[in-house]
């Protein structure tokens, strides 16, 4: 295999993997995915632990057009130049999915897109050649060589954060999930991510005490709109703790364990209470603090720089490693681009990001440019053009703020961009352009989610940016710098297509053209 030089190398057969060499076979390019495991979706047989998927499955949603409905479903992955999708709603009725349905789901679509994946094949070396700057990937006894590599293996390792005693704890990878093993049992939950609260979640009716400790406050899905933070399906442990039934949320750090004949004995330094440390025993202390990129395949001449207490690879707006060229990343580790604020991590969100990639890629190594369609540069035309999109895109959606339409203005005509990266617009600004997202207003975070009172704002006209849930923005920059922003007014069921949001974005566009 040697021998043979692939346009791309995708490692990793997970569902950005897949849908990225669906995507690349399909523009023609030669490539071939890397997979450790014998079937996609190889990470999926593990995690999550406890088995069901929080990632939603509304498979009724009364609409008629596949690009809405895909708002609601976030576990199918897209395909280029398919009239029939494969689409995981079909495999599941649940809300909540079991695992098993998505790895039954992700092996139909490889094999009905035929995606080239060597299963059964686990990268243990990746280096660069000096003269070609060919990536060379080892497997086992084999070489694989390609110009450009893409990284879709997700994040593969345990982050563990560093305190004495942190070995003798046990760690969600590989702690039982079966309840009974914790009867009566006293245990600490580290973490305050949804793994640490689906571990908690699980022990709440066999523990005697559940503590969930971690440094920051718990943030609630509901408020801050990041589907990443604690979601109602794991909150079980919430509703104890606020009603004393005593298991417990613990501020602080964790300053060292110890264990002996009594079980485990953890020095917590509470955050709220400056800093008041105090030694808490328990029977059992299970880590849940996330998962890291693995950078140590690399040679250190072509290792990625990593950011985020080092857990990802750093990336520019094309999802290229900032320190080496033709390295690309693909899936939930793009989620360094939109940390914690939109939708990267999860396949709702990087399913556009890998579409989105795939054009980036033929834009910069095969001379086709970003996909276009021309309209008068005239009030009425871009108006019509924008509500048309508005109301039907799934991406601009699920990937609130990051990713944006883009309307280039160039004399009498203009250029409409779907589904680009917003800090990909502004790297290289072009001289007249509007970008349109879809986002929460200003501060969006700090308003009560059920006060219903703060969301007047609905269907008036609105200059101002008061919206505080999801709506259209347009915002105009000239030469990269940003000149005017037009909100288009909140609408309870997300259709903006009413005189109230028609008649002010066209007085917008007039007034700026």
């Amino acid at each position: 295999m040697a021998e043979e030089v692939l346009d791309y190398l995708v490692v990793g057969a997970g569902p950005a993997g897949v849908q990225l060499g669906q995507f690349l076979g399909h523009a023609g390019h030669r490539y071939l995915v890397l997979e450790a495991g014998s079937a996609p979706g190889h990470f999926f047989e593990t995690f999550p632990r406890h088995r069901t998927l929080i990632s939603i499955n509304k498979k009724h949603t009364g609409y008629s057009d596949p690009e809405l409905r895909m708002r609601m479903d976030w576990n199918s992955i897209l395909a280029d130049g398919d009239d029939d999708p494969v689409l995981f709603t079909d495999y599941s009725e649940k809300l909540f999915p079991d695992a098993p349905d998505f790895l039954r789901y992700i092996a139909d679509y490889a094999a009905k897109h035929q995606v080239n994946v060597r299963y059964d094949t686990r990268v243990t070396r990746i280096r660069r050649e000096t003269e070609s700057a060919l990536f060379v990937l080892t497997a086992g006894d084999e070489e694989f060589k390609a110009r450009r590599l893409i990284m879709a293996t997700g994040v593969t390792k345990p982050y563990i954060p560093q305190f004495p005693g942190i070995e003798l704890i046990d760690q969600y990878v590989d702690v039982s999930v079966d309840p009974a093993d914790f009867t009566d049992q006293r245990v600490l939950v580290l973490g305050k991510g949804n793994s640490a609260f689906e571990t908690a979640d699980n022990l709440i009716e066999q523990a005697a005490v559940v503590h969930v400790g971690g440094p920051r406050p718990v943030k609630l899905a509901w408020r801050t709109h990041f589907v990443g933070h604690l979601r109602a399906y794991n909150a079980g442990i919430l509703d104890m703790y606020q009603l004393k039934l005593q298991h417990a949320i613990l501020d602080g750090d964790v300053r060292e364990v110890r264990k002996d004949a009594d079980g485990y004995h953890v020095k917590f330094a509470f955050a709220r209470a400056d800093e008041v440390i105090k030694e808490i025993r328990y029977d059992r202390v299970i880590g849940c603090t996330g998962f890291r990129f693995d950078a140590e395949l690399f040679d250190e001449d072509c290792r990625p720089e990593l950011t985020i207490d080092d857990r990802f690879p750093a990336q520019t707006p094309d999802w290229e490693s900032v320190n080496v060229p033709g390295l690309y990343f693909a899936g939930t580790i793009t989620q360094v681009r939109d940390f914690k604020k939109a939708t990267s991590a999860f396949i709702h969100g990087f399913r556009y990001g890998a579409r989105a990639l795939a054009k980036v890629l033929n834009e910069r190594h095969h001379g086709k440019p970003w996909p276009n369609t021309e309209l008068p540069a005239k009030p009425d035309a871009l108006t019509d053009a924008v509500i048309t999109r508005i109301n039907r895109t799934s991406a601009l959606y699920q990937q609130f703020g990051f990713l944006g339409d883009v309307v280039v203005v160039d004399g009498d005509t203009a250029r409409y961009l779907e589904e680009v990266p917003v800090d990909r617009v502004l790297a290289d600004p072009p001289e007249d352009a509007y970008v349109v997202t879809l986002d929460y207003g200003p501060d969006h975070d700090k308003i009560d989610p059920f006060d219903f009172v703060a969301r007047a704002a609905q269907d008036k006209a609105n200059d101002h940016g008061e919206g505080h849930y999801l709506h259209p923005i347009v915002r105009h920059y000239r030469r990269g710098e940003l000149v005017a922003t037009h909100h288009v007014t909140e609408n309870l069921e997300n259709e903006w297509d009413k005189e109230v949001h028609v008649e002010p974005l066209t007085a917008f566009f007039t007034r700026e053209m």
